[in-house]
């Protein structure tokens, strides 16, 4: 009697990802790697408008360069667009960013 071989795993159903999907898929991910980015991310989500940096410090409790340099790190990676008024800049959720990371996000059980 011989041995019959097994198939390994069962094809993958989601769809396939292009290398420069992940990429960019990834850089969205990583920028939400620290706990403040994510509040930051929370506290744009529910704001009607534009947010300064001014209004999150006291929220976040860090310094006005360090908000700055987290909200800096969520711009380059799509997530946020940036207003400017004057010397006040103003910053709220891209919302075609946040679309694909749900798209990513949402997986549909079986």
């Amino acid at each position: 009697m011989g041995d019959v071989p097994v198939a390994c795993c069962t094809p993958l159903a989601a769809p396939s990802m292009s290398p420069g999907e992940a990429a960019a898929t990834a850089s969205l991910f990583k920028a939400l790697a620290d706990p403040a980015r994510v509040r930051i991310v929370n506290m744009l989500a529910a704001a009607d408008d534009g947010v300064c940096v001014c209004d999150l410090i006291p929220h976040l409790g860090l310094s006005q360069p360090t908000v700055s340099h987290h909200l800096r790190k969520l711009a380059d990676a799509g997530l946020l667009q940036r207003r400017q008024e004057g010397t006040w800049a103003f910053y709220s959720l891209d919302r075609e960013a946040l679309v694909r990371l749900e798209a990513v996000t949402s997986f549909a059980l079986a």
